[in-house]
């Protein structure tokens, strides 16, 4: 639940962001008669999220057994690979996404301003789809459904309230640092989704050592067991895991902790003082 709180709160924060810089310039420039169409185009990316997430969870039903199984690692790889392309691609372009959407709207405000519905579409949409995907392979390698989308949900509507307090200059807080310790924790979970996407493929008969084990704790770590439920729903470990899926995470998690540190180091270096804080979403300046 908490791994899924973070990726709701971190996700969720990120699509309240845009939000906000989208408003506060359109209330900068004084067209508010276009706000209507920036929630069409939000509210249009929020259903393709959902839409996604339904099919999804209900598209595989009534295939056999090897069938979703390699439904499910083939979309567990591929959610892995989105999310660590979002957290480098944050992090590079951080600094500069307001002025990257404020030219959008430059360039879509013309007449009546539908083009704001596309451009609050596709900025909301790519933060929705993600989730949406990630949130799915999360659920299917924990094996359960109530408690992680419960905990999505909340990390969602968290964000939604501190976005808005943020644009209403309420809470000031040092993105920076906060999309950094989240995303180092995201590449952990991240790592584990993808060694079960990895098992997934064994199982579906496509990826061979389905039965050779590198370890089994079994005994230690009963997977029914509180800490066994807590260790497999924060960063998907599993008590038996084969000698594949332990060579992927390795392989997936350290060069990708050591990159995002490096660049973390790079981009303060370059920046410092001066780095990602919050960007200013009043009403009254961009």
């Amino acid at each position: 639940m908490l791994a899924n709180f973070l990726i709701g709160l971190r996700e969720g924060l990120e699509a309240s962001l845009v939000v906000g810089i989208l408003v506060a310039y359109l209330v900068k420039l004084r067209r508010p008669d276009v706000l209507p169409r920036l929630w069409l185009g939000v509210g249009l990316a929020v259903a393709l999220s959902l839409g996604i997430g339904a099919l999804l969870t209900f598209g595989a039903y009534g295939l056999s057994f090897e069938a979703q199984e390699a439904i499910g690692g083939s979309l567990s790889i591929v959610a892995t690979a989105l999310v660590t392309w979002m957290l480098f691609w944050m992090l590079k372009t951080a600094h500069s996404m307001g002025r990257t959407l404020r030219d959008d709207v430059d360039q879509h405000l013309s007449g009546s301003g539908w083009g704001i519905v596309l451009v609050a579409f596709l900025a909301v949409g790519r933060e929705g789809i993600e989730t949406a995907l990630f949130l799915w392979a999360a659920v299917q390698a924990t094996g359960q459904t109530t408690l992680p989308l419960l905990g999505a949900s909340l990390g969602i509507l968290c964000a939604v309230v501190l976005g808005w307090l943020i644009y209403r200059g309420v809470v000031r807080i040092n993105l920076g640092k906060f999309f950094a310790w989240t995303g180092g924790f995201l590449i952990i979970v991240a790592a584990g989704v993808l060694a079960y996407g990895v098992h997934d493929l064994q199982e579906a008969g496509i990826l061979p050592g389905l039965h050779s084990l590198a370890f089994d704790v079994s005994g230690a770590v009963p997977p029914d067991s509180w800490y066994g439920t807590l260790l497999k729903g924060t960063v998907n470990f599993s008590p038996a895991t084969t000698w594949l899926e332990a060579l992927t995470w390795v392989a997936y998690t350290i060069p990708v902790l050591v990159l995002f540190v490096r660049v973390l180091r790079k981009q303060h270096r370059k920046s410092a003082p001066a780095t990602a804080e919050v960007p200013v979403l009043s009403s009254q300046g961009v």
